[in-house]
């Protein structure tokens, strides 16, 4: 074994580089003591190791078990013997009598150092596995190692990280060597160790971005209330403010569009809509659909659905390219949103005019319409 100084050198350079709790690496060295000496016994006694730090060494001890007849001599011990080891020991006791452990052969000795690898490599695993749990939901850098199919290998420092395909924002390029900010989003511990998943489409990815760029986030005056994204497009972010002297769409926005500009450029040019968010579903879906102007809404609450009224030069812009304005204020608000041009309502209701037959029926409640004044409308911005 080794000598009392290079036990404990061995010891506190582990804890130091590794990062181990101490008593982990002393266990693990005890276990490995033990291992070597029931393999050299082949397991015919009774052994315990125990680290002595006052000599840095471990010690082993074998019990054995009091008798008046031996029968198993490895595990028994007769009266007269046992006490000349303790004069006030009496049948049926156990004591513990220390062995030599300088007689370990190479290969116990190997067996040794492989369990305290072992023992020390899942510990490691097992602390990086903590570590980046209590991280789950925070923003890392990284650096960009290696791909494998699309996927990237990312280094954290203390780990290796996975950035899959998918969770890259479309037309984003990496080069080995790049340095990459991305959301801790689950980890799992595998037989190779924990696997960290990261993500840069993730909603909260944006809202981390902006908690970082914010102080009014970060200290609780204004309020992330819903964020959606369609990553490397648009994204639009709802927020209020818990005091009302402080503007939630101006915080974030920051001087001259400083705040945001940064969370732009960490995205690669998304796009960012800040909303003001509002109690009321009819005002919030009115700046959700912002930059386009509102005339009425008809809002449906047993549905969670809303039919929205534009003027005609407006729709195009409430509906945005491809659907997507609509698309991303339907989630951000939670609401089915409807959206129908004026004229168009106007001949919706002419139409029905026309086929009236003049047949009585029984009037039922209609839906609640919310008229919009564009001069009221709240602010939003555009990045």
């Amino acid at each position: 074994m080794e000598t009392s100084f290079n036990l404990k050198h061995t010891i506190d350079q582990i804890v130091k580089e590794k990062g181990i709790d101490k008593n982990i690496v002393v266990e693990a060295l005890e276990q490995a003591v033990l291992t070597a000496a029931n393999k050299k016994f082949r397991n015919t006694r009774d052994l315990e190791a125990h680290y002595n730090p006052e000599i840095g060494e471990v010690e082993l001890f074998e019990f054995v078990t009091v008798v008046e007849e031996v029968q198993d001599s490895y595990r028994e011990i007769e009266l007269d013997e046992a006490r000349e080891e303790d004069p006030e020991v009496e049948i049926g006791d156990s004591i513990g009598m220390k062995m030599d452990a300088s007689g370990f052969s190479r290969i116990a000795a190997q067996t040794a150092k492989q369990v305290i690898i072992q023992r020390v490599r899942e510990a490691e695993r097992e602390t990086i596995f903590n570590e980046f749990m209590e991280r789950q939901g925070e923003i890392v850098n990284g650096v960009v190692r290696r791909f494998e199919k699309g996927d990237l290998i990312v280094d954290l420092g203390r780990a290796e990280a996975l950035l899959p395909h998918k969770e890259q924002a479309p037309r984003e390029v990496y080069r080995q060597g790049d340095r990459v900010k991305a959301l801790i989003t689950e980890i799992r511990m595998t037989t190779k160790g924990p696997q960290i998943m990261l993500s840069r489409t993730h909603p909260t990815m944006l809202a981390k971005l902006f908690e970082a760029e914010v102080p009014e986030i970060a200290e609780g005056i204004v309020e992330i209330k819903s964020v959606v994204r369609e990553p490397g497009g648009r994204a639009k972010i709802a927020v209020y403010s818990h005091d009302s002297d402080v503007d939630p769409v101006g915080a974030c926005v920051g001087m001259r569009g400083s705040r945001v500009q940064n969370v732009v450029s960490e995205l690669r040019g998304e796009k960012i809509d800040i909303i003001p968010w509002s109690e009321d579903i009819a005002r919030f879906a009115c700046n959700a659909l912002a930059p386009a102007v509102v005339t009425k809404v008809y809002v449906d609450e047993e549905e969670y659905a809303m039919e929205v009224i534009v003027a005609d030069d407006q729709l195009s812009l409430a509906i945005g390219k491809r659907g997507q304005n609509v698309r991303l204020a339907a989630k951000l608000t939670g609401w089915k949103i409807d959206i129908k041009s004026e004229t168009r309502m106007a001949e919706a209701e002419l139409q029905q005019f026309a086929s009236y037959d003049g047949t009585e029926v029984e009037e039922e409640p209609a839906e609640e319409a919310v008229e919009v004044q564009p001069q009221v409308e709240a602010a939003e911005e555009e990045i």
